[in-house]
């Protein structure tokens, strides 16, 4: 293709990634930068005829708006939000890395900070939950690709319908079935005869559920590619394979397996960067007090009602962006390494 043609058929991509994703990332990047400007404050002396003259303090509501409409963007922080206790916390680190009564002392002191609690869950719920679904997703493919067909159809539908739900709705519906009253709830606490059991009572529980949401949430997703690519795999392949003796789990292992590699690797690619962003089923569990993620930390500093905190929230979304090159880096050069070797 000559390079003219070529830049006129991907100009329109280009232009649109530059409006809707470049520029507002840089736009995040540079309020990253900024916290809000704090209230002036004045000192006022009220006297009266028999209490004499008091000094007290006041916000100057005109002052504050002036400052703020001068300088929309808050005032220049630096790095300093990036280092402060709700993100890096490079002090308290120090801090406890240097006093501690031992590794699960400095552990949990670290865990206790807000943007590594976060982290912590954040990390656990893409690391589980990502294999996991995809690896029920393909057992699902390969149950549905071995019925007969009639059959097919309704089951492909049942099997699409977590992804169908919306996420929130999913998240709230398990929530209710998780509780005392709710049939999950209730038949845990008859079955261990503990009328007190709660799945929302500990955090281990809270990350155990939001876990087995995620998955269930996420397979139907991995189902339908992997389905998909059940379909392209070569049937002389298979029955070669049949004849010369190889079993099911021979012919899965050796011949799908391989064959669905490249579309493994898509799956893998779009299941982490969507679980790296959980957010829905923490809102619909109303899981906060054991359970956060970056996603809802950035969700906490924007619901504020009078002060949002605008820098505190873009801080967080650009460690976020980090953390999601990092964790697709790999992945990423490996498929261009692929890639090259053809």
């Amino acid at each position: 293709m000559p390079h003219r043609a070529f830049f006129a058929f991907i100009m329109p991509s280009l232009v649109a990634m530059l409006l809707f994703i470049a520029l507002p990332i840089i736009s995040v990047a540079v309020q990253s930068f900024y916290v809000q400007h704090e209230r002036v404050v004045t000192e006022v002396e009220t006297c009266t005829p028999f209490a004499g003259c008091t000094k007290e303090t006041r916000v100057d509501a005109e002052a504050t708006e002036k400052l703020r409409n001068e300088e929309p963007l808050g005032r220049f922080n630096g790095f300093g939000t990036y280092l402060d206790r709700n993100h890096l916390a490079v002090s308290e680190i120090g801090a406890i890395l240097s006093d501690n009564a031992g590794f699960k002392d400095a552990a949990a002191r670290i865990y206790n900070l807000p943007f590594y609690r976060a982290l912590a869950f954040t990390l656990t719920y893409t690391f589980v939950v990502t294999p996991f679904a995809m690896l029920l997703g393909f057992c699902i493919a390969l149950g549905v690709d071995a019925i007969p067909p009639f059959y097919k159809g309704p089951v492909i539908f049942f099997s699409l319908l977590p992804m169908i739900v919306t996420p929130l709705v999913g998240a709230l519906i398990v929530y209710w079935m998780a509780s005392s009253q709710g049939i999950l709830g209730a038949t845990l606490q008859t079955l261990l005869n503990d009328p007190t059991l709660s799945l929302k009572s500990s955090a281990a529980m809270t990350w155990i559920t939001l876990l087995v949401y995620g998955i269930w949430h996420n397979a139907p997703f991995s189902f339908v590619v992997f389905y998909a690519g059940l379909q392209t795999v070569p049937h002389d392949t298979l029955e070669s394979a049949m004849i010369d003796g190889a079993n099911r789990w021979e012919r899965i292992r050796f011949v799908v397996i391989p064959h669905l590699m490249p579309l493994a690797t898509f799956v893998g690619l779009v299941q982490l960067m969507d679980n790296f962003r959980v957010f829905e089923p923490i809102v619909g569990f109303s899981a906060e007090a054991n359970a956060t993620s970056l996603s809802w930390s950035i969700f906490n500093d924007l619901r504020g009602q009078v002060d949002q905190l605008f820098g505190s929230a873009a801080a967080t979304s650009m460690l976020t962006i980090v953390g999601v090159i990092i964790l697709l880096s790999p992945v990423l050069v490996r498929t261009w390494r692929d890639f090259n070797r053809r």
